[in-house]
């Protein structure tokens, strides 16, 4: 294993997040590799860290005072061995190929793990929708689209959204792939409901992350009812994150964007969340604004010199990290144990950093990763993709108790793989080894392709 580890770091040597990917699956799969040595004789791993394509490709643009910009859009088609590659776009300033080839190998595992027949891919683009106007914003997508849209189609590849690409990106890619490919059809998830969305999708990785830490919660004889709970970001997974966790009964306390976090030690309600909602969605403001309307509430700027992020150190039972990648820290992890957290279910992809996850699995509480714990986004956008191919919608309740499912069969299959592979309980291995075995099994049934 170390030898894959070493031919990926010589040929990729700036790619720290695609690195960290690699090794917290690779530091996990070895019992599978020892029980089945022709993994090994047939190069599985060293074809699995290789993305089958990679496109890269200049997405020129005019904002609204006439002046050209030129950013960089890419997208990785990781693995397709189960499915049409299956996974978001986002637009942010931090994106490079590092970023979009970790989150593209996360995502080849984590679609496994949905039971859906979906491969992993990834892509997006350095632009920056903050601040830009939505006439601005239409023509990148335009432009954007103009060159994804020959490499995707329903039964190739099906992009879907993440940070910055939200409904009004989709729809403008959507109205563009329609004009240059003349045909309407499902190529886009995450749409709409009035052309061809589904119920829940908006709210689906921040639900299915809450049923995911129940489920784990349920293995202790324990509910979410009157448990504190820590959560970050303040978008789509973080909203309906604290949604949830109001619906089983418990209190979510924290809400933080790129600026600062806010801590409400009396508990977002729904009239609460009902703001950050439209202070969010609609009016695109920040988190501090909380404040001037709930003024019991404490906003804690970003001070980006600390070495720990004070959002963790507060006493709670329950974190559900919902920002992005590397928000938490060893000692952020620390504090977490220190105050009595005893589950962290993430809602980000990868948000803590691997000093972080053994301090977690050395105080044996309940840790699921991402790839687990925040699938619920890619496997609505799954039941997205059945809904269009039958030309139908399925009612809400209807989608909501297939995502429930789908999130007890995830982590059915985690537990059953810990177990198997003698590890018990560690929802980190059982996830890798899950989700490894399915797609190697695949990929071994196809040849060497």
């Amino acid at each position: 294993m170390s030898e894959v580890l070493t031919t990926i770091m010589e040929k990729d040597p700036n790619e720290k997040e695609f690195h960290q990917a690699v090794i917290e699956v690779m530091e996990t799969i070895g019992p599978v590799l020892d029980r089945n040595p022709e993994y090994r004789q047939l190069k599985i791993m060293e074809r699995m860290v290789e993305p089958e394509r990679v496109l890269m490709f200049r997405v020129p643009w005019m904002d609204d005072a006439g002046q050209v910009h030129v950013n960089r859009g890419f997208r990785i088609e990781m693995n397709s061995a189960i499915g049409p590659y299956k996974g978001g776009l986002r637009f942010h300033p931090s994106v490079n190929l590092s970023i979009l080839k970790f989150l593209a190998f996360e995502q080849v595992f984590k679609n496994a793990l949905t039971t859906l027949p979906m491969g992993g891919g990834k892509g997006g683009s350095d632009f920056d929708p903050k601040g830009k106007s939505d006439n601005e914003v239409m023509r990148f997508c335009q432009s954007f689209m103009s060159e994804l849209f020959r490499h995707i189609g329903p039964n190739t590849d099906v992009p879907a959204g993440d940070i910055g690409v939200g409904a009004r990106e989709i729809g403008f890619m959507f109205g563009m792939y329609k004009k240059l490919s003349n045909e309407f059809t499902g190529v886009l998830t995450g749409k709409s409901l009035a052309w061809g969305g589904s119920l829940i999708r908006p709210e689906a990785t921040g639900y299915g992350c809450v049923y995911f830490a129940a489920e784990m919660l349920n293995t202790r004889e324990q509910t979410l009812e009157g448990k504190t709970c820590l959560v970050s970001g303040s978008g789509n997974v973080a909203q309906y994150t604290v949604e949830k966790i109001l619906d089983l009964g418990g209190k979510a306390v924290t809400l933080s964007d790129s600026e600062g976090y806010i801590y409400d030690e009396q508990g977002i309600d729904r009239d609460k969340l009902n703001f950050v909602m439209h202070l969010k969605n609609v009016r695109r403001g920040r988190i501090k604004e909380y404040i001037e309307k709930y003024p019991e509430a404490v906003y804690t700027p970003r001070d980006a010199s600390m070495d720990m992020n004070p959002l963790w150190d507060h006493k709670a039972d329950c974190a559900f990290p919902s920002a992005t990648q590397n928000e938490i820290n060893a000692k952020d992890a620390e504090n977490l144990i220190r105050n009595g957290v005893t589950l962290v279910a993430e809602g980000a992809n990868m948000p803590s950093m691997p000093d972080a996850v053994d301090i977690f699995l050395d105080n044996k509480i309940l840790y699921g990763p991402g790839k687990a714990a925040n699938a619920g986004g890619v496997a609505v956008s799954g039941l997205e993709m059945s809904q269009n191919g039958m030309r139908l919608n399925w009612p809400r309740e209807e989608v909501d108790a297939r995502l429930k499912g789908i999130m007890k069969s995830i982590h059915q299959s985690c537990t059953d793989a810990s177990e198997k592979y003698g590890q018990p309980g560690n929802y980190v291995a059982g996830a890798n080894i899950a989700g490894f075995v399915k797609v190697v099994n695949a990929m071994m049934d196809q040849g060497l392709v």
